[in-house]
């Protein structure tokens, strides 16, 4: 078991020295595009005299605070260091306070490798004192990474070499390391080493190792280790009793875990306590039987055991997993009254559960609390906040969380950028993802697979595939592999274009490779092919390349199914049902719906009927998708009562109609003239919460110019031109009537009309909001400005698309005073424009030479984001709205590939 892990541990150290090489002379690839400053070069001075002058300074109080001395260490290489160490081998304490203080301090020693070596000078130097006590300060900071703690053990190996050897404080402290790390195997190597090398184990080693091996699980490992702890005389205490519990858990086992966790109370001094306590109750958690473990909590305090932070923690984490936040945010403040302190971990769970419910407010104000209660937030922390910001499409607070993260001294990961890098794609803007990445090279980091893969998707996204296959070069440049989410997003893409073909090819490269397509990727390419109308092509692809072995979902079947039944195939339809069946998959209410739609469509809605009978039957409920397929096909038939009458019947089934639902009915009926029965059916979707569409609205309008005398002559002969009331609400003319209607009608007409159907229905702001849309649509923008301006003045939130459209319309008329006279308008009145209508003003602005109004907006773009860290997040939001340099791209793709090729990453 040694022999292994020495031969792992040399075969790391080999790595990390060739990349510890690589990093003695590190050259920034990406000053030039830096969203930030480097720092100053201090002049540089000879190495002795920079050895006298650290000399003479460290025997001065308080030398480690001297400015002159920090701006030197910066660049201090670590054989001086060691020389400078070396001057005071009389004082060793001074010489481990200066190792210290420099690993902080200097960019060379700023990473594991370097204080590496720098340790290894001290050794060849024969400063074993110094040595020593910098082993212990290392082992402490790998105490947080298995790897490198891993690193560290095989560095200290290969100093044997050199007769260098640990000494017993150097053990003890890695054991506990390793103890903290659930590193068993590797705590076993070094008790052998430690028994090798005559040291005497005391009872706080033993612990350490049990621990450890009770981590990782090895249970057996650790009862057998006990019986030599028996045997030189030590006897079980709480704590190794609680190790013991805790490796039942971690193997699941917690039958054997509650039986060591019962015979505690019969050993002296064992009761258990508030660790043995949580980790049970942490047990119970993780098999989901989290109504024992709150009775075990409840246990717990009955007899004199208080809950800790841990405790709670766990239990508030639980919850938060199984969708119960409100009960998690109730024990939060169970434990504020019981004396129990919140830590970090407990507010990182409820901050990331309520960022993933969308609660982000709730989860700002949490973080608030964190930090005025004392808390220094983590990069786990700050990651679940800036995610939770970029769901919502609020950059710019993402951004600044990220500032606020390097003011403190919380250094970001490679996590927290694809985080800022996804929010950027959603918000359309993966030129700006894709030049994050130097940020990322800026901060010793290197691009993953999921940066990469968020590239792809966001790229795919905006439909520009071509650069979306220049990042999967590159990233297979760089020796990344590419994996199947890549390749999905890729045939995605295609697909969504058209391009099925293409897409089938990729599919074969990546087949080529050894991946797997999965389900999700099979269901892309055929909806591909479904999409151009090759469905024989899709079922033939189907047949050849799918297993029933890859599908978990009907989701394929019901593509076919979709597609045959538009074109009324019921026939195939129902062999299509069979072979679903036959692979063993369960018809879900989508298949039956689908069935539904397509009998009804044949004009069968008798069968379709029947097939709703049936679905009950089998125990798969319809949903309100179901019904309201039957209401259209009523509908289609003039049976606009009995389509009525199911109207009500969903809603005493406990299912509420959607706006599908009442659109399909108001449609039908202003169709058949009947204009007062539309208007209370949009009354009642109202009342059900149900805000109605843009299709109802022009329903309502054209069914209002067809019944009022209100509109002139000219209007309404056009309206009967177009096919008067028989065909102003045929499916596929909607759009050409409601132009026309935008087209002709007076402001002050449509106002009237708007404010009779306000009467009726009760909502004002969506009405407003679809007649800005369709007047801009026609090209009136002018007057879609004063009704936005109305609406701002009235209290009425303008949609963010149509004061899009008011501003893009006003920079391409280069009408900037307007544009900004609009945004203060809409800005003084609390509407917030989307990042995207910033950018083209600020574009304009600068563009025209105005450059002043243009960082004004940007300070109100700042402002009105509720940023408090101004001068913080301005070079970011200057990186959000500079416009994008597409050719720096390809630049910095080459860059990124130059950078693995040399093996020298940038500081």
């Amino acid at each position: 078991m040694g022999i292994c892990m020495l031969i792992r541990t040399n075969k790391l150290l080999e790595l990390c020295l060739k990349h510890s090489r690589a990093q003695q002379h590190p050259v920034s690839m990406f000053s030039s595009i830096s969203l930030s400053s480097c720092p100053t070069v201090p002049a540089s001075l000879d190495d002795s005299d920079t050895i006298r002058l650290f000399s003479a300074s460290m025997n001065q109080p308080n030398w480690e605070k001297s400015n002159r001395l920090k701006s030197l260490a910066s660049h201090l290489p670590p054989h001086v260091a060691s020389n400078i160490i070396a001057q005071h081998s009389d004082k060793p304490e001074l010489g481990v306070r200066f190792f210290r203080w420099v690993s902080k301090q200097s960019t060379y020693c700023y990473d594991l490798d370097s204080r590496i070596n720098l340790l290894k000078l001290l050794v060849l130097r024969n400063l074993f004192s110094v040595a020593h006590r910098a082993v212990i300060f290392l082992i402490k900071e790998c105490s947080n990474s298995e790897d490198e703690a891993l690193k560290l053990m095989g560095s200290l190996d290969d100093l044997r070499d050199t007769g260098f050897r640990l000494n017993y404080p150097c053990y003890s402290t890695l054991l506990m390391c390793f103890a903290k790390l659930s590193m068993g195997m590797s705590a076993f190597f070094v008790y052998r080493r430690m028994v090798g090398d005559g040291f005497v184990l005391g009872i706080v080693d033993y612990r350490s190792i049990v621990s450890a091996l009770c981590k990782s699980a090895f249970v057996e490992a650790a009862e057998m280790f006990l019986s030599r702890v028996l045997k030189v005389g030590f006897r079980f205490d709480v704590h190794i009793y609680t190790s013991l519990v805790l490796g039942s858990c971690r193997m699941g086992d917690l039958e054997e875990a509650f039986r060591v966790f019962d015979i505690m109370p019969n050993q002296d001094g064992c009761n258990a306590n508030s660790v043995t306590y949580s980790i049970l109750i942490h047990g119970l958690c993780e098999a989901r039987r989290i109504e024992e473990a709150f009775q075990l909590k409840e246990e717990m305090s009955k007899k004199g055991c208080q809950p800790s932070t841990r405790t709670y923690t766990v239990l508030i984490k639980a919850l938060c997993d199984g969708g119960s936040t409100d009960k998690a945010l109730g024990l939060l403040d169970e434990m504020a009254m019981k004396g129990c302190v919140p830590n970090n971990h407990t507010y990182t769970v409820l901050i990331d559960r309520l960022c993933g419910e969308g609660r982000i407010e709730e989860a700002n104000g949490m973080f608030r609390k964190m930090l005025k209660e004392g808390l220094f937030p983590g990069t786990i922390t700050y990651n679940a906040l800036i995610n939770g910001y970029c769901k919502e499409g609020r950059v710019v607070s993402a951004f600044e969380l990220l500032s606020v993260m390097e003011r403190r001294n919380c250094k970001p990961n490679i996590r927290t950028y694809n985080e800022l890098m996804e929010g950027l794609c959603k918000i359309n803007k993966p030129h700006k993802a894709m030049l994050l990445f130097r940020r990322v090279i800026d901060n010793g980091l290197l691009p993953n697979r999921i940066s990469y893969n968020i590239l792809i998707d966001g790229f795919c996204e905006d439909g520009q595939l071509s650069v979306a296959f220049k990042i999967l070069n590159s990233m297979e440049a760089i020796g990344l592999e590419p994996d199947d989410f890549t390749y999905t997003t890729l045939i995605d893409g295609l697909c969504q274009q058209g391009r099925p073909v293409q897409a089938n090819g990729i599919m074969g490269l990546m087949m080529k490779k050894g991946i797997s397509p999965d389900e999700v990727t099979f269901t892309a390419l055929i909806n591909g092919y479904c999409k151009i109308g090759e469905a024989g092509t899709a079922f033939w692809l189907f047949q050849r390349m799918v297993y029933p072995s890859c599908l978990i979902s009907p989701h394929i079947f019901n593509l076919f199914l979709d597609v045959l039944s538009k074109q009324n195939r019921m026939n195939e339809a129902n062999f299509i049902l069979g072979r679903m069946v036959k692979y063993g998959l369960v018809p879900s209410v989508v298949t039956f719906t689908i069935l539904i739609d397509g009998l009804c469509r044949a004009g069968d809605t008798r069968k379709s009927l029947g097939i709703l009978g049936l679905m009950k039957q089998v125990g798969c409920l319809p949903n309100v998708y179901t019904y309201t397929v039957l209401i259209h096909s009523l509908c289609q038939q003039g049976r606009l009562d009995e389509a009525v009458a199911l109207l009500f019947k969903i809603s005493l089934l406990g299912l509420s109609p959607n706006y599908i639902t009442y659109t399909i009915l108001v449609k039908a009926h202003v169709k058949a003239g009947r204009f007062d029965c539309a208007l209370k059916i949009v009354s009642a979707m109202v009342k059900n919460g149900n805000q109605p569409n843009s299709q109802i609205y022009n329903a309502l309008l054209a069914g209002f110019v067809i019944s009022s005398r209100e509109l002139n002559a000219g209007t309404v002969s056009t309206l009967h031109d177009l096919g008067a009331k028989s065909s102003l609400i045929r499916e596929n003319c909607e759009d050409c009537i409601s132009d026309c209607i935008f087209k002709q009608i007076s402001i002050n007409d449509a106002f009237d009309i708007l404010g009779k159907i306000k009467e009726s229905i009760g909502s004002s702001m969506d009405l407003y909001n679809f007649l800005g849309m369709g007047l801009c649509k026609v090209g009136r923008m002018s007057e879609a400005g004063l009704l936005v301006q109305y609406m701002a003045a009235h209290g009425l939130c303008p949609d963010k698309a149509l004061c899009s459209l008011i501003i893009e319309y006003l920079c391409k008329e280069q009408k900037f005073d307007d544009c900004l006279l609009f945004i203060k308008l809409i800005l003084h009145n609390g509407f917030l424009p989307p990042n995207t209508s910033y950018c083209s003003v600020i574009h304009g602005l600068r563009k025209a030479g105005k450059v002043e109004e243009a960082k004004r907006l940007v300070s109100d773009l700042i402002r009105y984001a509720g940023v408090e860290e101004k001068a913080a997040v301005a070079p970011y939001v200057e990186f959000l709205v500079k416009e994008d340099e597409p050719c720096q791209l390809l630049e910095l793709l080459k860059l990124v590939e130059q950078m693995h090729q040399d093996d020298r990453p940038c500081i």
